[in-house]
């Protein structure tokens, strides 16, 4: 009804420039009405029926108020002040209009700018999820639809509030994400893994040509294993500086300037002329490519909407693990067939530089973003300041994001038991999957004699089991779907897939070394594998999610602990596996770190049943933003 009233009043709308029509050329469902009342508007001439004899129209400012016609019916005094000169009146959400657009209480997602604003104080977290008819909430509206106020202006960094109207995405925006089509939302999740699967393949390509490290650099064996561990210790360091960026100039900018230098990076690590500039190109490129590890998820977040993302998840979830796999896969038929350690890594700049381009074929999708540059080109168009995103009225300071990106998840990691024992489980997949890197060279070559190209086949086995468990978890979804169908979900409920994918981890690991003997063939271990990437995806899908859904409040934070605990897991294991399976045997050095994985089977099954007590007890990650709450309602 909205529109058609524009369209009876105005003809062909526009708004700022944009031009996002529900029905090209006849009507834009943007809130400036134009053409037919800019004339009257520019000459000021009143109709007929204006009240001469009641009102003083020598002093009026909207003598056509009379013959208009607008969605809302309320025209702002401020606005017709400030885009008189521009021949354009805007509309604006009143509390009438905003009821089917927002719900009384907020909401935040995961993908709120937690590093960039101030979250305790934010009025409207939802803004970033908000379709409305005019694209522009009042933040008197807005407050007086909920009941509540703004905080006092405490920060140095804080915009006044004076006039403020948010800016939100239109109904059926072209701009959101969200409302892609699923065909482009599948395609945007596949490059999204593509580029996962190329990171990782950089970390472990160098495993299939160690022995050309160690000749070319006259080093030793644990220096040339230094160069994978080294790039895994990047992507513990990157995440640090790529995650406010992104909140601050959005996903796109950051994957091009992120990937191109890790793209270039492998220049250097093929040319180098000693060891030492090999380490610290491999650094780098850990540092850079990191990009991808931690916006993926994000982005994949900023396309589907939340009934939805489980299921992109639940494909993805198998990228940053299998990914890899490839490495020694590929590299050591490149270090059988040419004896050249450049060419390993000329083929990952390669690889690195399609799934670059693959990345930024993709349109920016974080919402925030998106947003702000909207705000920016209004502000510009219409002359009114006063219109911005939440993020840029409440911009956290420097020390603020500095504490938020460094702090805060030191502070998880030593307050919180719970994020601690999940962290840790994750820590010994990840671990484990890079210690096979160096295990399966000492037990089929020392027992078979193949060379570093039939090793690396010895790792397709984990791939098919991971294939076998991205069939598990869309299924796992469902059933995670019909439960909280029934009931208010938990974050128990996501433990599911760990508890199935739990017990694999120590099978596969029995199997490895019972069947690490000379008299039994390859097929023996090279089995293990299936075993293990069918449990290792299974617990890394649900471990996420629930940790996600543990620490709501902090998601951002918890994450960033995650991959600074897993990377440091990851880089460590295989610095000591080979010596580790030199002095133990190859049977005790496999079923060491099985017992290891034996014990840790019992975690998500503790959780899933007592970690509702265990949570209330121990965590309090959700105190600081209870608190700001409060005292924002009290307020």
């Amino acid at each position: 009804m909205a529109d058609q009233d524009d369209k009876t009043s105005s003809g062909s709308s526009t708004y700022a420039g944009y031009h996002h029509s529900q029905t090209k050329g006849t009507e834009d469902s943007h809130p400036v009405i134009a053409h037919d009342f800019a004339a009257a508007q520019t000459e000021k001439k009143p109709d007929t029926t204006f009240p001469f004899d009641t009102e003083d129209v020598n002093r009026a400012e909207f003598p056509q108020e009379y013959q208009t016609e607008t969605a809302t019916g309320l025209v702002p005094a401020a606005t017709l002040e400030n885009t008189i000169s521009n021949n354009r009146i805007y509309r604006t959400e009143t509390i009438q209009t905003i009821g089917s657009a927002l719900s009384r209480a907020p909401t935040t997602d995961i993908n709120f700018p937690f590093a960039t604003e101030l979250a305790d104080r934010a009025e409207f977290p939802d803004e970033y999820n908000t379709e409305t008819a005019t694209g522009l909430v009042p933040q008197t509206t807005l407050q007086s639809y909920r009941g509540r106020r703004a905080s006092p202006i405490l920060e140095a960094n804080e915009k006044g509030d004076e006039g403020i109207e948010y800016v939100t995405f239109l109904i059926g925006d072209k701009e959101n994400p969200k409302n892609w089509s699923n065909f482009h939302k599948w395609v945007a999740t596949l490059d999204i893994s593509i580029l996962v699967i190329a990171i990782a393949f950089g970390s472990s390509c160098v495993t299939g040509g160690l022995g050309l490290i160690e000749d070319k650099y006259n080093v030793s064996q644990e220096v040339a294993i230094l160069t994978c561990s080294i790039m895994v210790v990047g992507f513990a360091v990157g995440p640090l500086l790529w995650s406010p960026l992104s909140e601050q100039i959005g996903r796109r900018p950051v994957y091009l300037i992120s990937l191109l230098l890790y793209t270039l990076l492998n220049i250097p690590c093929a040319l180098s002329p000693n060891i030492g500039g090999l380490l610290a190109a491999r650094f780098l490129c850990g540092v850079f490519s990191s990009s991808g590890l931690v916006l993926a998820g994000g982005t994949i977040a900023d396309i589907w909407p939340m009934e939805h993302r489980g299921n992109a998840i639940a494909y993805f979830a198998a990228a940053p693990y299998c990914g890899p796999v490839f490495g020694p896969l590929v590299c050591g038929w490149i270090n059988i067939g040419s004896g050249r350690l450049d060419l390993i890594f000329w083929v990952n700049m390669a690889f690195a530089g399609v799934t670059m381009l693959m990345a930024l074929a993709i349109p920016e999708t974080y919402a925030p973003a998106i947003l702000k540059a909207r705000a920016k080109k209004l502000r510009k168009e219409t002359g009114n300041p006063n219109i911005m995103t939440e993020q840029e009225r409440l911009k956290a300071p420097f020390s603020e994001t500095v504490r938020t990106v460094l702090i805060k998840p030191v502070n998880l990691i030593l307050t919180e038991p719970i994020l601690d024992l999940m962290n840790l489980y994750v820590v010994l997949i990840y671990s484990l999957l890079y210690a096979f890197f160096f295990a399966y060279p000492v037990i089929f070559q020392e027992l078979h004699n193949y060379n570093d190209g039939i090793i690396g086949l010895m790792f397709i086995p984990i791939l098919i089991g991971a294939m076998f468990a991205l069939v598990t978890t869309p299924v796992l979804e469902k059933v995670y779907t019909k439960t909280i169908a029934k009931r208010p979900p938990t974050p128990e409920d996501r433990l599911v897939g760990a508890m199935i994918g739990a017990p694999f981890v120590p099978i596969a690991l029995f199997i490895l070394g019972a069947t690490s003997y000379k008299h039994i063939i390859w097929v023996g271990p090279s089995s293990a594998g299936l075993a293990f990437g069918y449990g290792m995806v299974l617990i890394y899908f649900s471990v996420n999610n629930y940790i996600i859904d543990s620490y709501e409040s902090c998601a951002a934070s918890a994450l960033a602990a995650k991959v600074f605990t897993r990377s440091a897991g990851g880089a460590a294991f295989p610095l000591f596996t080979t010596q580790m399976y030199h002095r133990l045997g190859l049977q005790w050095a496999s079923w060491l770190l099985a017992f290891i994985s034996l014990a840790m089977v019992l975690i998500p099954f503790c959780f899933y049943k007592y970690g509702a007590f265990l949570r209330a007890k121990f965590s309090h990650s959700g105190d600081d933003a209870d608190d700001a709450k409060t005292e924002t309602a009290s307020s």
